[in-house]
């Protein structure tokens, strides 16, 4: 493995270090995914704890990582932060060939205020990351003031554009009040935009990845499995590294895909039912699977369909029986399809 520090920003005292692990050779890829991770301090300072331990636990899993400390108080404002987030991205993906990296594949993980910085980075960079891990992320008002005054609130700005989140947290976190990461959650439900949640019951702030060494209070003895979930889940985002490379994502089972480009049969029976005429006779068999069912149960196909519409057409078949293969051919008939999404 090689590392480098890389100087962003002399006069703000901006730096990426880079951990850069080996590809081809006794590997069977050429390409791996990366994680830039963005530590907290409350914008004063760039937290060690949250900064190469975090590191540690991805590179184990196969990610590239790289840390980025970006600019704090005293050496400038908003937007410098972001700013400094645009540069480090622009700066991996331009050389990921170099360093051995899928542009496609590179997730952000941000702790406290640098959990902010990642969620506005989710939420409103040019260049927007795979995926997103928010530990304890600062989000509302009081607390992203407090930082820095002049700094958006990232809740405010989701869209269907935002990439998916993971998030950790304690509930009796004293610092950043779980609130924060509730109303992030709550902004990307209405968006449509998938989230997976971890909230322990109790390990107050910035916990780092859970380690007794790291810790500097009692957390909950769960609470370190998040780190080994957040990389199960960005698998699903992203792929899974394995000794042939990396697999396809199944992010279609863990996002909502009726803010999907195209049709599939993850999306919900609601959405569908205000699809083309096209669509609809390609899920004929989930149709006729629905008037099988109201019959045998004497509903009426009219609020049995009402009752599930908000499951997905996969569900909705699996739970008829319908055979997998023919789930397959429906999917695929679908992937043909452009999504209305003012339905």
């Amino acid at each position: 493995m090689k590392s480098d520090t890389i100087v962003l920003s002399g006069e703000r005292n901006v730096t990426l270090t880079a951990y850069i692990q080996e590809a081809d050779g006794e590997f069977g890829f050429s390409k791996r995914p990366a994680m830039l991770v963005l530590p907290g301090g409350g914008y004063a300072m760039c937290s060690d704890r949250e900064a190469d331990p975090v590191a540690a636990a991805y590179l184990k899993a196969g990610y590239q990582v790289f840390i980025l400390r970006y600019t704090v108080k005293g050496k400038g404002g908003w937007p410098h932060p972001l700013n400094d987030y645009e540069q480090a991205m622009s700066l991996i993906v331009e050389r990921a060939d170099e360093w051995h990296i899928d542009p496609a594949r590179i997730a952000v993980a941000g702790f406290s205020a640098g959990g902010h910085l990642a969620a506005c980075a989710a939420t409103m960079a040019e260049h927007k990351p795979a995926a997103a891990v928010l530990v304890y992320p600062a989000i509302l008002k009081d607390i992203v003031d407090m930082c820095a005054p002049g700094m958006p609130y990232p809740h405010e700005h989701v869209s269907p554009d935002t990439c998916p989140c993971f998030f950790a947290a304690a509930r009796d976190d004293r610092t950043v009040a779980i609130q924060n990461t509730l109303t992030m959650e709550m902004a990307l439900a209405g968006k449509g935009v998938a989230f997976e949640s971890h909230i322990y019951s109790y390990g107050g702030h910035g916990f780092s990845t859970g380690e007794d060494w790291i810790n500097t209070n009692s957390v909950c003895p769960r609470l370190p499995r998040w780190v080994p979930d957040s990389i199960e889940w960005l698998s699903e985002i992203m792929g899974k590294l394995t000794r042939n490379g990396l697999t396809e994502p199944t992010a279609p089972v863990s996002m909502n895909a009726d803010f999907a480009p195209v049709l599939s049969v993850e999306c919900t029976l609601a959405h569908l039912r205000g699809q083309s005429e096209e669509a609809k006779a390609a899920l004929s068999p989930m149709f006729a699977g629905i008037e099988a069912v109201a019959k045998a149960r004497g509903f009426s196909v009219e609020g049995l369909m009402a009752a599930v519409g908000n499951n997905t057409a996969r569900e909705i078949m699996e739970l008829c029986q319908i055979p997998a293969d023919t789930i397959t051919g429906v999917d695929k008939a679908l992937h043909g399809m452009v999504n209305l999404l003012e339905v």
